[in-house]
């Protein structure tokens, strides 16, 4: 098999609004010849700011940018038909397209409605706030009538009813989180805040059987509509996980195709992430945090980090076959509510471990490759394309690990059969220079070995026992392949 690689294909600060469908479409050949194999897009749908919402604010899950909604019929990203257009384009390519899928909360209500709430503590939500007549009257807005749709896909209308709870009061132009009289968070949460069910905006409540039931028939329009390949869920933390189990599960009862699914849990405890995969049955992927926030303190370090514990705690040490890697996303870009922005010297060495070892499957992110003008970012594509392009042909094969020194580490690759050329060895330092004896195979003895990247220009001879001595400069990542 080939390696797989998705790109999230989007930032947080993509101008408002932007032409991201064309784009795709646009690009999908080169994506393609560089080595991706799949495309996370952005949530697809209607948001509360119509052609200015990144598409987390949801409104209408069922106007792709077909209704004229919330001041504009596109969405940020572009209409519809461009939307089905671009995955037709990565489906050409053979490149498969994922939906964000964003179930946990709706924003931009066509009405208010007066509901009994209490008022819950944002640190502790399983403790009421004390205050006078704890249960009281607020105006929520929670009505969704979708008048620029009416009922086409779906006659479903949203109330109060539908949901656990919101974060405004608009009588009293009061924000807090008011949780509505005969609602329950539900338990099977993450934990954080004693319960963290509610995130922002109105809380879907999925243990209402008719919402279920609207969000199973959306999610099979949805699918068959744009013959999307797969998932990456939003925010699954806050949602109770025998959901999603079941959601999924219909999915791909009604669907053709496996459909591939990674959801968001957002904790560097890795066993709270390997617990959430138990109770869902591993039927989804993860995003390993832990491993991004290693990568992050190891770029903040000054060269202080031990390297020999990069992959210590993380899910793709732990369930490497469920374990979707990534450097920085939309939520660490700086300014955002997860900043934790690695730093761009540490760049090379992070995407090298995420793109070039056997364990789980890498996600490179658009503001890494593209950049982020808002932000000053440079575009890394050069770098990236180069390690792109190594995993596509070269890492494949038996692994070495030789995470044994507390500033250089490195590991090698054989090689295999079915892809000419394939094996590496590849060394990485956040410190100094230096060099490391690896064992690469005794079927490249005689061989010579060369840095790919450039950044080192000695020539390694494997000797009998299948044994080169590689070099790396400091701070930097050296990719030794077959002269």
């Amino acid at each position: 098999m080939d390696n797989q690689t998705i790109m999230q294909f989007f930032e947080w600060y993509l101008p408002s609004p932007c032409p991201l469908w064309k784009q795709v479409k646009s690009d999908a050949r080169k994506l393609k010849n560089v080595g991706i194999t799949a495309l996370w897009l952005p949530p697809a749908y209607k948001g509360a700011g119509g052609e200015n919402d990144t598409g987390y604010g949801v409104y209408d899950l069922y106007d792709l940018g077909e209704f004229d909604q919330k001041g504009s019929v596109a969405t940020k990203y572009g209409t519809k038909l461009e939307y089905i257009a671009a995955i037709h384009a990565l489906h050409n390519n053979g490149i498969k397209a994922y939906a964000d899928i964003v179930l946990n909360h709706k924003f931009g209500a066509d009405e208010t409605e007066e509901v009994l709430a209490s008022q819950e503590s944002f640190t502790n939500r399983n403790n009421s706030v004390e205050i006078t007549n704890n249960i009281v009257p607020i105006l929520a807005w929670t009505k969704y009538n979708f008048p620029g749709r009416g009922n086409k896909y779906s006659d479903f209308k949203w109330n109060w009813t539908h949901f656990h709870g919101v974060d405004w009061d608009d009588r009293e132009k009061t924000n807090s989180i008011f949780k509505f009289y005969g609602k329950r968070w539900d338990e099977d949460v993450d934990k954080e805040n004693g319960n963290f069910d509610y995130l922002m905006g109105a809380d879907i409540d999925l243990n209402n059987i008719d919402v279920v039931h609207e969000l199973i028939s959306w999610g099979k329009w949805y699918t068959s509509t744009t013959d999307i390949d797969g998932y990456r869920l939003d925010a699954v933390k806050h949602i109770r996980s025998s959901f999603y189990l079941n959601w999924l599960k219909a999915m791909r009862d009604n669907s053709q195709k496996p459909l591939f699914a990674v959801g968001e849990y957002w904790n560097t405890n890795v066993g709270i992430l390997k617990k959430y995969l138990e109770e869902t049955e591993w039927s989804m992927y993860l995003f390993d945090a832990p491993l991004h926030y290693n990568f992050y303190d190891a770029s903040i370090s000054g060269g202080d980090y031990d390297m020999s514990k990069i992959l210590d705690n993380t899910l793709v040490k732990e369930e490497p076959m469920k374990a979707v890697t990534f450097v920085d996303n939309h939520d660490t870009e700086p300014g955002q509510s997860l900043f934790s922005w690695v730093q761009d010297w540490f760049k090379p060495l992070a995407y090298a471990i995420i793109l070039l070892r056997e364990q789980g499957i890498p996600c490179v992110f658009y503001g890494d490759y593209y950049g982020i003008p808002q932000e000053k970012i440079s575009p890394k594509s050069e770098i990236l394309d180069k390690l792109l392009l190594l995993r596509k042909d070269k890492a494949y094969g038996t692994q070495h690990d030789y995470f044994d020194a507390k500033n250089i580490v490195g590991w090698t690759r054989e090689g295999d059969s079915n892809h000419e050329g394939s094996g590496i060895a590849v060394l990485l330092s956040d410190f100094e220079q230096g060099q490391k004896q690896m064992y690469v195979g005794k079927q490249f003895a005689g061989h010579t070995f060369i840095d790919s990247l450039g950044n080192r220009y000695e020539k390694v001879v494997i000797d009998e026992e299948g044994n080169g001595t590689f070099f790396v400069n400091g701070g930097s990542v050296s990719v030794w392949v077959e002269e």
